[in-house]
């Protein structure tokens, strides 16, 4: 039988975030985009989110190369992940891979990972593949849709992309799209994040004037947050201050870094000392001062959360400062968000975050100019990508608009395997795929169980009853003592811990009279009398842990 092409998607379906696609032909592999997700509310202690690479390092002799679209986390954070288990050259433009070699380096892989840069136009040859750069917009410089040639025919990425046609960088390749669409097409991977919002998405313009009308007039301290990967609007922000003869000062490592790769690589339009070291502008007048800061979303280690709970060792935030949030919040962060501004205006700050003020604008394309793409390129199938499954589904509907047959439209999981000749696309089972948590240094050894006891201990606390034994008849020497963490107040329920110790120690005298010396069977009677007596007192059902020790 004729061999079929194989695309997996390993991330982003039913998520937003942990992009990252399989396409398999015969003995050749490539890799579209290796993201990470961030943890929902009720993944305790959990970092990251990335895929589960085991289908990768399964078939690594396959493995032709990677190929990322642009620079955000969602698209190469689980990059050094991957390269842990897999190894093979990774293809992306100039700001991307600027962005991927500073992650290689904490790693300290920077030196065993073969990094290949290519400009859109870019033509590569990976195995049976032939993958095209295809300039796009986006919120990140340099971001590239891809088109793929395989055996059975034409597959597009657009990656995550908006039409800009003011885009500093030029406009998106419409032309491009449009020939591959006359050429043929068998299947579009579209972005599908913004689907819900109908019109176009406004241009990276709006926000230039919005920052100037905050800047005129204003005779007070700037400090400015938005997303560290926005290299056009961090370049507007230099302008604005340029304009306004303000000094510009960096906080917060990742707009360090970025700064540093966009610098490096041409990415920003800066005169001689406009960026001045942070330390600088407590000596000069605040008028003459704008900060630009990581925190647009309320993470806990950021510079602007930081200078809002008087834990930055720089940064003040005083009364009259003006703090510019040009981001909105991505969903889940809006509680984050939210108190980082309630605190700035409990200090006196004047606080400009309204979507109305033009501060803000996405970097995804609306439904307008999806169709503008499912128009030009015209597939045989669509597979909608990177969107929770609201999204995909109205994505779905959306194509349907256009003419797409509803049964060549494909909606799967994170796993499924998709197969395609040059006429049909089915369904044909899965490969492993899931959720692999990053805890610390700790990649995979936190799974379903250690989550399971850590809610419960978040959601009930914790009660440890530790005994001591002898080892010649088994009668209590010490204890038993009660330890309790997030359950009570223990000198408040002084009553409560005596009755808890006279249930452990009626346990363990019952299982003494039964002649049982097994601690196994002395732990379960401890656990389920306490269980048993708390419930019934307190309707609580914290975890508890018998400690038991022979003397």
């Amino acid at each position: 039988m004729a061999e079929k092409l194989k695309i997996i998607p390993l991330g982003g379906l039913d998520e937003i975030g942990k992009n990252c696609t399989v396409l398999e032909y015969g003995k050749d592999m490539i890799v579209v985009d290796c993201g990470v997700g961030f943890p929902d509310e009720d993944m305790y202690g959990v970092d990251l989110v990335i895929p589960d690479f085991s289908y990768l390092a399964a078939n690594q002799k396959k493995l032709k190369g990677m190929f990322i679209t642009h620079g955000h986390e969602d698209h190469i954070g689980s990059i050094p992940y991957a390269m842990q288990q897999v190894n093979c050259p990774i293809h992306g433009t100039a700001m991307t891979n600027g962005l991927i070699r500073l992650k290689l380096e904490e790693h300290r892989l920077a030196d065993t990972v073969k990094l290949i840069t290519h400009k859109p136009g870019d033509v590569v040859k990976a195995g049976c593949f032939t993958v095209e750069f295809i300039h796009v917009n986006h919120s990140i410089a340099d971001a590239v849709a891809f088109a793929i040639k395989t055996p059975v025919g034409t597959v597009v990425f657009t990656g995550d992309f908006k039409i800009d046609p003011t885009a500093k960088d030029g406009m998106i390749d419409l032309a491009r799209f449009g020939e591959l669409g006359n050429q043929g097409v068998l299947a579009l991977m579209a972005d599908s994040t913004n689907v819900e919002r109908q019109g176009y998405t406004p241009s990276e313009n709006v926000v230039a004037e919005g920052l100037d009308r905050q800047f005129k007039n204003c005779d007070q301290r700037i400090i400015v947050t938005t997303f560290a990967s926005n290299m056009h609007r961090i370049q507007a922000v230099l302008a604005t201050a340029q304009r306004y003869g303000r000094k510009v000062a960096v906080t917060g490592r990742s707009m360090e870094n970025m700064l540093k790769v966009a610098q490096e690589l041409g990415y920003l339009t800066v005169k001689p000392g406009t960026i001045v070291d942070l330390a600088a502008t407590k000596s000069l007048p605040k008028n003459k001062v704008v900060i630009v800061s990581t925190g647009s979303q309320g993470e806990n280690m950021s510079a602007l959360y930081r200078m809002a709970f008087n834990t930055h060792k720089q940064v003040d935030i005083t009364a009259g400062d003006r703090i510019i949030i040009s981001a909105s919040a991505i969903p889940g962060n809006e509680k984050a968000v939210s108190r980082i501004i309630n605190e700035l205006y409990r200090k006196g700050a004047d606080v400009v975050y309204e979507k109305s003020e033009g501060l803000h604008v996405s970097g995804h394309a609306c439904q307008e100019e999806l169709k503008i793409i499912h128009g030009l390129v015209r597939p045989k199938f669509f597979l909608p990508l990177h969107g929770e499954q609201r999204m995909l589904q109205i994505h779905s509907k959306l194509a349907q608009t256009m003419g797409m047959n509803p049964r060549n439209i494909h909606i799967g999981q994170i796993g499924t395997v998709f197969e395609f000749t040059g006429k049909t696309c089915k369904e044909n089972g899965t490969v492993p795929a899931g959720k692999v948590f990053v805890d610390g240094t700790g990649v995979g050894d936190v799974g379903a169980v250690v989550l399971r006891d850590r809610k419960h201990l978040a959601q009930d606390g914790m009660v440890v009853v530790c005994v001591n034994l002898s080892a010649e008849d088994g009668s209590v020497l010490t204890g038993p003592d009660i330890i309790t963490r997030g359950f009570i107040y223990v000198k408040e329920s002084e009553e409560l811990m005596e009755e808890l110790q006279e249930v452990a120690m009626e346990a363990i005298e019952r299982c003494r009279r039964k002649r049982s010396r097994d601690w196994s069977t002395i732990k379960s009677a401890i656990k389920n009398d306490l269980s048993g007596y708390l419930y019934k007192t307190t309707k609580r059902n914290p975890m508890i842990l018998p400690v038991i020790t022979e003397l």
